[in-house]
């Protein structure tokens, strides 16, 4: 089963999410829109991390998937 892993620093504002295996991250790439694409060896986006993303501290961060087959 794929696991998808979400982390959401409010004292740094950025959300980080992972589809692939953390440890595997070989480089970063700044996109230019405040997103940092992390990839493996094989130049494979495995997971980002969204810049200066803020949420209000009263209301908790809500996640929410859909996966498609295709």
């Amino acid at each position: 089963m794929a696991q998808v892993k979400v982390f959401h620093d409010r004292a740094g504002n950025t959300l980080t999410v992972w589809w692939g295996n953390p440890q595997d991250e070989y480089i970063c790439q700044e996109t230019g829109d405040e997103v940092v694409l992390m990839k493996d060896k094989a130049g494979q986006v495995i997971g980002f991390e969204r810049l200066n993303f803020a949420t209000s501290a009263s209301e908790p961060l809500k996640v929410s998937f859909e996966a498609a087959v295709g």
